[in-house]
């Protein structure tokens, strides 16, 4: 196994932070925004940035977070129980946008390396993904999405993208509502490729910078599309399984908070406003219904027809 060089890593993702913070604030030169750097008492910080009350993007955050300790927490040791108590460094970026218009689908991207150290063993691994939460689904938006996610992935193997959006699939599926998030995307883990750190890094950079390639065009195609206050409640409900998801199972969110990390960071990506309603189900034939009956339901979307 190659040596690592989390130095590079580091500086490929504060640029990558900045690059879609700037993109973004170009979208929506309306909504605020705040720039909060933290250092995490244990060791380690990170730079926060949030975007919120805009016309177009309601809140969206955009984290850097390079923290280290002494034990790796549970969740980080799943796969590699041998490295439970190790010290670590875990380095990322993570993003959700929530935009205002409930055409405009929510979504998620991260980017992350650990690097663990017990005894003279180093470890280190890459993981990341992104995935898209449409609450009005449109086949050529899913289909824009997988596409730009497989031609991230093909250059480091044909075999790459059918195995991680399969393990977005998977990952992204609300265990206690048995059904999926949302259309999914690209999902990593514990990911070395051939043990090399070079190209594992590579195929990072990938993933990272393909993020505003699949989700700027989708965001300007919908982003002015008239909406009346239906669909706003019903982005509301759906926002609601986004929250019990990121509580309940995402392994991100966890980690981060069993490993001391910053609260209020951690928890930016939860939505402004959601509602829960008792028992609901869409109404047969609507626009509601289409969502469950043809978008959260896993399909070959990169090679659908329409593009």
């Amino acid at each position: 196994m190659d040596k690592a060089k989390p130095e590079l890593v580091k500086a490929y993702l504060l640029e990558l932070q900045s690059r879609i913070i700037d993109a973004l604030q170009e979208v929506d030169s309306q909504a605020s925004s705040r720039r909060d750097e933290w250092v995490r008492p244990e060791g380690g910080g990170g730079l926060s940035q949030l975007l919120e009350g805009g016309v177009v993007i309601e809140k969206g955050g955009v984290n850097f977070s390079d923290v280290q300790g002494e034990n790796l927490p549970k969740t980080a040791t799943a796969a590699r129980p041998h490295l439970e108590g190790a010290s670590f460094r875990a380095m990322g970026v993570s993003l959700v946008l929530h935009p205002l218009n409930p055409f405009v689908p929510t979504t998620h991207m991260n980017v992350r390396f650990f690097l663990a150290n017990k005894g003279e063993v180093q470890t280190w691994w890459f993981g990341g993904g992104f995935d898209l939460t449409p609450y009005y689904g449109f086949e050529e938006d899913a289909v824009l999405w997988h596409r730009t996610a497989k031609n991230a992935c093909e250059p480091f193997g044909s075999e790459l993208y059918p195995r991680f959006k399969n393990w977005c699939d998977e990952y992204f599926f609300i265990r206690h509502r048995s059904e999926p998030r949302g259309v999914g995307g690209l999902f990593f883990d514990d990911f070395q490729l051939e043990g090399s750190f070079v190209r594992t890094f590579e195929f990072l950079q990938s993933v990272g910078d393909s993020f505003l390639k699949g989700y700027l065009p989708i965001l300007e195609r919908r982003r002015d599309q008239p909406w009346e206050d239906r669909h706003r409640q019903f982005q509301l409900y759906r926002r609601g399984r986004y929250v019990e998801f990121n509580l309940v199972q995402d392994r991100g969110t966890l980690f981060g908070l069993q490993s001391g990390g910053r609260t209020e960071s951690i928890l930016m990506s939860l939505p402004p406003l959601v509602r829960w309603d008792y028992d609901w189900h869409p109404e047969s034939g609507s626009e509601e219904a289409q969502l469950y009956e043809t978008f959260l339901k896993p399909r070959n979307w990169a090679d659908a027809i329409k593009s």
